[in-house]
């Protein structure tokens, strides 16, 4: 052993350089989301957030962007994916009707490579200032040999803060109440492994522009960011009573919007109530039936809302106006489970 050369952690596969390099990039993004509530900056071992709420209630929920990681890092759109991370779950947390108040990232990788990590967390920021919230921190891990140098992987933590009182857990939902649809902006971050399974089948490349997309190109079908509700679920709380919420992920319509709602109350959602997207069209054409369809995808309804039968024109209202393309897509109706009409 005497004769070998001293080893490093570069020889190892790590660099030291290239995760300072990181920080140094990172740093004005990551400052640009800070809120009057964040104590420090960047580069302290710990972030640190001081709600300003009387009585608060803390909700929290992590996730991923999955398989979607794969086809955004061979069409070499890495911000977007940024903003599917805080997207995922930050439209959870925000169902409780609390604030987003903070988000942590853990972005794991083969080899760190510092123009690639800072368009991934530049799109975090992104996506943290649209929900109206800090990065008060985050994680980039190097692990050669566990993962091939160009492979990442993302995980994200929200935080949402609310008055104790204000907060939506569906108890108040009644027979015949109001389900508002706020309009997806895609497939957002779910269903991708199946996704990757037709694009591969049929021979299709994100390039191709299929004439059932009208001339959009698949990569901007497929990887339009995930939309962040947080602005419009804020306004609308505040304006409406509203009496459950859902974020439409994996499992789609029935399987998510059911979750919020009390024993013996389900919910009729009538598909003809929008027009779906094409892009799902264009995915059932590549060799899905219907009833998977719906099992996996949103359809094009992104985030659904419920209000008082009476309160639906003042919703569809405040929701137009903070920029949302909503409409009733169904009612609240005795028994359990999620039917699809």
């Amino acid at each position: 052993m005497s004769g070998e050369a001293p080893l490093t952690y570069g020889d190892a596969g790590v660099s030291l350089e290239a995760a300072d390099e990181v920080v140094r990039r990172i740093s004005a993004a990551v400052s640009s989301t800070h809120t009057k509530d964040v104590l420090g900056s960047l580069g302290g071992f710990s972030g640190l957030y001081t709600p300003s709420a009387g009585d608060p209630a803390i909700a929290a929920g992590c996730d991923g962007v999955g398989t979607k990681i794969l086809l955004g890092a061979a069409a070499g759109r890495l911000h977007g994916l940024g903003i599917d991370l805080v997207a995922m779950s930050v439209n959870d947390v925000i169902t409780t009707g609390a604030r987003p108040a903070f988000f942590l990232d853990v972005i794991t990788c083969g080899r760190i490579r510092p123009d690639r990590i800072a368009e991934l967390v530049e799109g975090i920021a992104a996506g943290c200032r649209d929900a109206g919230c800090a990065l008060l921190g985050g994680e980039t891990a190097e692990h050669p040999d566990m993962m091939d140098p160009d492979e990442f992987d993302m995980a994200g933590f929200a935080v949402a803060v609310g008055e104790r009182r204000d907060l939506i857990g569906g108890a108040r939902a009644r027979a015949g109440d109001a389900v508002i649809g706020l309009a997806s902006s895609g497939p957002h971050s779910n269903g991708f492994s199946l996704v990757r399974r037709l694009l591969e089948r049929a021979g299709v490349s994100l390039d191709d522009t299929p004439t059932e997309l009208g001339g959009t190109s698949v990569a901007d079908a497929l990887l339009e960011p995930t939309r962040i509700y947080a602005g419009a679920v804020r306004l609308l709380t505040a304006t409406v009573d509203v009496r459950a919420m859902a974020h439409i992920t994996g499992g789609g319509i029935p399987g998510n919007l059911g979750r919020p709602l009390p024993a013996g109350l389900g919910a009729e959602i009538d598909l003809s109530s929008w027009e779906r997207p094409a892009v799902f069209t264009w995915l059932a054409s590549l060799g899905v039936d219907e009833d998977e369809m719906r099992r996996v995808f949103n359809l094009g309804l992104g985030y659904a809302v419920v209000v008082a039968d009476e309160s639906t024109e003042l919703a569809l209202k405040t929701l137009e106006r903070a920029g949302e393309r909503a409409w009733v897509a169904g009612r609240l109706v005795e028994g359990d489970g999620v039917i699809l009409r």
